[in-house]
This record gives C-alpha cells, structure tokens and sequence, in this order.
C-alpha cells in the first residue's frame, strides 16, 4: 500500500522545483521544471546541491494550477494535528504558499487578481487530510474498497477537493510524459488528496466509557459556488450546496489521542499506538444535503429578497435522472426531506421538488396529513412498486417554519417520529478495525440515506440533520448496552449532551461560511436546544450580513471557486488583451454610489457645522435640501436598478445577469435624465468574453 509522503523537503532552484522525502532517501524526486512546469521523475542522487537556491520543509502538495500568465506549484507549508481517526493522524492546512514557474514573476493586474482569489477565499477555508487513512469516503465504502490501492485512487471523486490542481500530477502518474512515458507509481507518495468541510475529532467518556465521536461534513467539488450564484442541479446532475455528513463513535479507540508514534516503528504507517486485545468499533451515520434538484434561481438586485426564477420541470428531468441514479447507486434508497414554505414565494420550489419527483416514480401513492392550524402538516410520496431503480425515492415533506413559529422547535420532532419506520430499516454502518488486512470488517450496513433540503440546504436542514443524528445515537448507545431502551444520552450524560450540542452547531457555521458567507441561524436551538431571544437577535444580526456579503462580496468569492476547482480555466478562455476584472459598467453608472457618499458626507457637514451667530441661515438650508435631493436621487436610482450594483461573478457570469444587465442598462438609456450620457459613455460588456466563460464553465474534470 502506497501512501503520501508525511516528509517532503522542496529544493528551490532556477531550472527547477525537485520534491523529495528524507524518511525515503532511495525514492525517486518528483521534478517540476522551470519555467514549463512540466513533471517527472528522477534519481535523488542527481540533484544539483550547487544550483539549488534554497530548501524548504513542507507538509505536502496541493497541486499545480495555470493562471493566465504562469502555472504554480501550490504547497501546505504548515498542517496543524486536529486528532486521530482509527488511529491515524488528520491535519488542517494552516497555511500554504504559491511557487511560481517563472523565475521573475511577471505582475499583470489579472494574473494578481487570480492570486487574490486563490489566497483570500480558497487557502484560508477548512481544508483537511491525512496521509494513511482515506477522508473522501465514508466507513461503509472504506470496508468495500481495495486498501492495497494508492490513496489518491480510493478517494471519492465527488469529494477529493482538489482533484482539479492535482490533475497535472494525476495525468503524469497515469500516463508520464514525453521523456517518461507510461504509468509512474512513483509519483504516488506525491499525491495528496484533500477535503473541503468539517473535521472534529472528540475522544471523550460517555457514561464513563471511553469512546471517540467524530463528525465528518464532506463538501462535493462539483457544483460548488456561494448562495445565489449556484442553486440546483447543473446539466450532469450535480446539486449545488451538496455535502455529505458522517457521525461516527469509535468505541475501543487505543490511539485516539494527538500522542506521538508510540507502538509503531515505521513512521510512513501513520498508525499511532498498540491493540490491548479489543476490537476496535466503527458506528457511522450518514446524511446528505443537497440544493432542491430542478433548474432554478435566484436573482440578486439589491432587494432583500431576490427574485425566483424556476425552468420547466421537464428540462431538468434528465438532469434529475442523473442525480439520483448517483444517488440511489451511492446509498441505496433516498428519504427526500423537503423543509421549505408551502406559502408564498418557497411554494414554486415546492411544487416543482414535488412534480419532479412524481415523474420519476413509476406508481406512486400521495398522502397528505393537515390538522386544525395547517392544510398540510406532511405529504408523503412514496412508490407502490419497486419495478424500476427510481421506485426508491421517498419524499416527505415538512412545513419546517409553519409547524415551529413561536419559538416552538420542539414541534420539528414531529418530522423524526414520521420518519421512524424508515430509519429503524435504515440502521448504521458498524464495522470492527481488522489490522491484520488494513481494513475494516462489516457486521452491519446503513441501507439508506437522508436527504434534506430546504431553500439554502443550511439553517433549517442543519437542525432537522443533527435530530435524526441525535436519535441515531441514542439507538447506537442502546445496541452497546450503555442506554437502556427508552432512555436518551442527553439526560443519562449532561456533559455528551453538551458536546454533541456544539459539535453540530459548529458543523452548521462551517458549512453556512461556506457557501452564504456566514455562521448559520438558529444555532441557539442546536447549542441550548431551544430558542431564545439573543438567538434571534443574532439571527437577524447574519441575515443582515448575508444581504451585505451575497450582493457585494459574493461575487469574487464564486470566482475564487470557479477557478480552483476548474470550472473557468484562464489559459483555455480565448480573452484576448481585454482585462477579466476590469469595470465595463458606463463611468456615470459607476461614479452614483460614490455621489451618494458624497451626497451623505455634505449632508451631514451642513446639519454639523458651526454658523456664526450673524450668518444667515436660508443658504446653508439650500445647501442642505439640494445634497438630500441628489443622495435621494441617487439611492432611488441604486435600488430601482439593482441588477448594474450587485457584484456578479467575472469569470462565469450567469446567463440571466447578462440579460438583466442588458435589460436594465437598455432601460437606462432610454431615460430623460441620463440616458444621453450612459448612450455616450457606454464601453459595454465582453460578449464575447461571456460566452467564452460559459464554455469553460462545463471544462470540469
């Protein structure tokens, strides 16, 4: 079994970046040549000491990228220990560092604009890894898996992070190069694969049993963006906002500690620490989020709440099929929980989730359930036969809002008790560490999976998820013998209570950062388990910060993702001399904000500041009114176009911000007071460029 070199020491010089790894002196080097950046492989004996400017120590390589005008070597120069799964290490990348191919770096204002990017959005998120155990898949597909394969190979496709910056390494390795050719598995060790999300590691006592519990929160690459530049699913299937959360108890953990290599002589292993005699336990619970799968979305014009813009049904059918075929091929049969408003404007989601799932089902049965406060409490769909794959779809849907308004979260227990029948059939991975093969033995498989989902697969879905992982554990404890039946871990064990509570909210923050920008709301009922009145006080608090960061900060943020995953690749978009970033708006439109500003600063001067006693007071008065009226003017003129003052992404703008844009600025022009000056002014937008960004966005690996 091949595993990442947990050592590597990179060897500056000007003709070339070599790799190499002290614990491994025999091992071939992995050279990246300057300034072509081409790779291959040689002998450590023939690296040049002489012409090698400096060496430094780094945890690993995340990847190699091409920006528009030089390809970089991305390394982890620094991973802080967050804990040991099954034994083994997993590290956070802290901080990393961008090699340039070039030995005197070309500052082009795109090409910096890149690095922002690259540096602000993507190197500061919570990346994580391991270099001996796989964190892309979850327990049950580990036991399923060849563990003689390389690392990189068992990695899950969906959440191997950076497969897009490794691809460069991944195609050498598979085919070599020009010099080399054919497979190079020495490039192997070299290959680290990362994930996007949460990763907390607890070794803590329940009831005075040591165990370990985990909660795991993978981010899929593919479809990834922030919250109103992606919404449902892409042509291939993949759902926006999609993440797949495992909650784990290692029961008999002999290395769950941060210690050192105590108990193993060989420093590669990654394995920490010696059996006393007992197995080792893996209890694993898996649950899916994922955007609502149709072609929709929501466009950003300033207003506080965005316009829904929802395709036809039968568009996204294809698209559908192939979202749960992945789904269903993954995890078996799919529980579609739908927790968004069945009034007012969530209701077109609604209807369109539903319709799409009546098409899928061959027969069906519909119920639905109402009492004296709602017509519909739930509605359920379920298939009468199973003749084909999509007759295991499920869906029940949940007024989430109606049924807990008034601080009354306790009522979304109601959801859990309807889904009882199917999360007893349901069960848990469990699963005894077998150190004799590397892997792990199955006594017992999860046989299907929740799918949650509400508008933003964030707030809402955070709570209802860690109730169904609260009632999944309070069943694992059962089966061990450590609850009776009937009795639940939160009042057998205040202390367990309180750190699962923290646990999951801190798992909602780390995927609410992700993708609207901020920590998540109502966290206060998954911290103290029920709402109060500085938790919704901090609910409008961030949702004051989401309208703020999803109309003016978003858009570089989407760019940022686009480019690391491989979404817009800038040596492939044919944009000529023009710059990506540059302002195309009319200088008026552009220069209204900052009138506004200035409108806002006279203002203010005037009502503050000191007349003399014999001054008249009719011209500062003037003075005054005719700054209100140009700050009135231009505000009206900010809000009533909204479309020209959102900050869109760049590198793929959305197809419906072009046609808003164009909509709004031809409006623009046809005005009596400034339609003359934008007809005279306008630069206008890079069609071209647009088009060319839309065809890179579908060159996704």
């Amino acid at each position: 079994m091949t595993l990442p070199y947990r050592d590597i020491n990179v060897h500056v010089a000007a003709e070339s970046y070599t790799f190499t790894s002290p614990s491994s002196p025999n091992a071939p080097a992995l050279v990246i040549d300057r300034p072509t950046g081409d790779v291959r492989l040689s002998e450590t004996a023939s690296v040049n000491t002489k012409r090698v400017a400096r060496v430094s120590s780094i945890a690993g390589i995340l990847g190699l990228i091409q920006l528009r005008l030089d390809k970089y070597a991305i390394v982890i120069t620094k991973a802080q220990p967050v804990g040991r799964l099954k034994g083994h290490m997993v590290y956070k990348v802290i901080s990393t560092d961008f090699l340039p191919m070039r030995e005197r770096q070309i500052h082009d204002p795109d090409e910096d604009q890149f690095l922002f990017l690259l540096k602000s959005y993507i190197m500061n998120g919570p990346m994580y890894f391991s270099y001996s155990i796989d964190l892309t898949n979850s327990f049950q597909r580990q036991a399923s898996i060849d563990n003689s394969a390389p690392l990189w190979m068992r990695a899950d496709d969906r959440f191997f992070w950076n497969r897009f910056v490794q691809s460069d390494l991944i195609d050498f390795r598979k085919m070599g190069s020009r010099s080399q050719q054919g497979p190079q598995p020495a490039a192997d060790p070299f290959i680290l694969p990362v994930i996007w999300g949460t990763m907390e590691i607890r070794p803590t006592k329940f009831k005075g049993t040591p165990l370990t519990i985990v909660l795991i929160t993978r981010k899929s690459r593919y479809r990834a963006g922030t919250r109103y530049f992606t919404r449902g699913l892409d042509e291939e299937g993949h759902a926006a906002n999609y993440n797949e959360t495992e909650q784990v108890v290692v029961l008999n953990d002999a290395g769950g500690g941060l210690g050192g290599y105590a108990g193993s002589t060989d420093m590669q292993s990654g394995k920490f620490g010696a059996s006393d005699g007992r197995e080792m336990q893996i209890m694993s619970y898996v649950q899916t989020r994922g955007s609502v799968p149709v072609y929709w979305s929501e466009i950003n014009a300033l207003k506080y709440t965005p316009k829904l813009q929802v395709r036809g049904i039968e568009t996204a059918f294809s698209a559908a099929k192939k979202h749960f075929d992945e789904q269903i091929r993954i995890y078996g049969d799919n529980y579609l929980v739908n927790l968004v408003n069945q009034k007012g404007r969530e209701k077109r989601i609604k209807e369109a989730y539903e319709q799409m799932v009546k098409m899928l089902l061959g027969s069906k049965t519909e119920t639905v359930n109402k009492d004296l406060l709602t017509d519909e409490k739930f509605r359920v769909i379920e298939p009468t036969t199973a003749k084909q794959e999509f007759d295991r779809l499920h869906y029940v849907y949940f007024d989430f809002h109606h049924e807990t308004k008034g601080m009354q979260m306790h009522r979304a227990m109601m959801l859990v008790d309807r889904l009882q029948d199917a999360l007893i059939a349901q069960q848990y991975f469990r699963g005894v560490d077998m150190p004799a093969n590397g892997g792990l033995e199955t006594r017992n498989f999860q046989t299907s999976v929740v799918r949650t989902n509400c508008m933003d697969s964030l707030d809402r879905t955070n709570v209802v998820q860690s109730m169904l992982a609260r009632w999944t554990l309070d069943r694992i404890f059962v089966d061990l013998g450590l609850l009776q039946r009937g009795e639940t871990f939160a009042t057998a064990d205040p202390a367990f209570e309180f750190l699962f509570r923290n646990l999951w909210a801190d798992n909602a923050d780390t995927v609410s950062k992700a993708y609207a920008g901020t920590g998540a709301m109502k966290t206060d009922l998954t911290r103290l388990g029920k709402r109060t009145k500085q938790g919704t006080f901090q609910d409008g608090n961030i949702a004051v910060t989401r309208y703020y960061l999803n109309n003016f900060r978003d858009g570089p943020r989407q760019d940022a993702y686009d480019l690391f995953l491989g979404a817009y690749e800038p040596s492939a978009a044919n944009i000529g001399s023009s710059l990506i970033f540059a302002d195309r708006r009319p200088i008026l439109i552009q220069s209204i904000p900052y009138i506004l500003a200035f409108s806002i600063f006279f203002v203010f001067l005037g009502l503050f500041s000191k007349r003399l006693p014999d001054s008249t007071v009719l011209p500062m008065r003037l003075f005054i009114l005719f700054w209100l009226v140009v700050g009135g003017w231009c505000l009206n003129f900010i809000i009533q176009n909204g479309m020209l003052f959102v900050n869109w992404p760049k590198l793929n703008p959305r197809p419906w911000a072009i046609e808003g844009y164009q909509e709004t600025i031809g409006k623009i022009r046809k005005g009596k007071v400034v339609g003359s000056f934008v007809a005279g002014h306008e630069r206008g937008l890079s069609t071209a460029r647009y088009l060319n960004a839309e065809e890179g966005k579908k060159r996704i690996e």
